[in-house]
């Protein structure tokens, strides 16, 4: 005679399995999605039914993406933002929030390399560098949990950082970019701590060189290419989408008990070096 099967887990819902990676419908704010990984992001996501609204410092950039994902069939809007002034972050913020109706999911692509050598970073460019890249993440982050506070039913906080937050770079001038991206990787898991007591999860994700017009022209170099490839586990140079589905995760059902960690997307190059 059979035993009837004993199980160890809690009933199974498939119905929750089902909806694990849906973000149809999520209100999503993308600071920074027109730029290389940010465009793949801001696509993906409108594609798969999100509302979206890309913000960046060029109106005609992040009006004419959004105009490519409502001929995809998505709904998204465009957005002036200069992110380097709280005030605008806070405007940019507000309409956002006035266009869908709320903000349930923050991803923060804001970002900016200057490379200066040690001895030749100036104080304007260091500035430049940490306003954009950390400075920023901070306000945006209030700003968008504000909202998410208020209306109480929790959120999810997406903030793009890089394999610099934890690896230096010989023989280059990375000293803002590693600084204010490292700085970045603690305010996920500082903010984490704070907003989880309202339901709100707060993540990074963190690519290392990933294929764009703005790498093509060192990846032409073939001594810069085979460096790249040679440290690179995988032997290969990563897909924004492989960004994007990192991200698709953090915002979906499937990351909803994680917070304060950051993923590193990199072909295994930080679980090497």
């Amino acid at each position: 005679m059979n035993s009837p099967a004993v199980s160890i887990t809690p009933e199974i819902d498939l119905g929750r399995i089902d909806r694990l990676f849906d973000i149809n419908g999520l209100r999503i704010f993308i600071p920074g999605g027109y730029g290389a990984i940010g465009e793949a992001i801001s696509i993906a996501m409108g594609r798969l039914g999100a509302n979206v609204v890309i913000a960046g410092p060029s109106h005609n950039k992040a009006t004419a993406l959004a105009d490519r994902i409502s001929d995809y069939g998505g709904r998204a809007h465009g957005l002036e933002l200069d992110a380097r002034q709280v005030s605008s972050i806070e405007h940019c913020t507000s309409e956002a929030i006035s266009l869908m109706g709320g903000v349930d999911v923050l991803v923060n692509c804001v970002g900016v390399q200057r490379e200066q050598a040690l001895m030749e970073v100036t104080e304007e460019t260091f500035d430049e560098v940490y306003q954009t890249n950390l400075k920023s993440a901070m306000f945006l982050a209030q700003s968008v949990a504000r909202d998410q506070i208020e209306r109480g039913n929790g959120g999810r906080q997406v903030h793009l950082l890089s394999v610099r937050s934890q690896l230096a770079l010989r023989g280059r001038g990375y000293s803002a970019y590693c600084a204010t991206k490292g700085g970045l990787a603690m305010l996920v898991k500082q903010h984490a701590m704070e907003l989880a007591p309202y339901g709100i999860t707060v993540n990074g994700v963190a690519p290392t060189f990933i294929q764009s017009d703005r790498i093509r022209p060192h990846l032409d170099k073939p001594e810069f290419r085979d460096f790249i490839l040679e440290r690179n586990p995988l032997g290969r140079i990563g897909d924004p989408l492989e960004v994007a589905g990192q991200v698709i995760a953090f915002a979906s059902a499937a990351g909803s008990y994680m917070t304060g960690q950051v993923v590193y997307v990199d072909g295994g190059v930080t679980a090497s070096q």
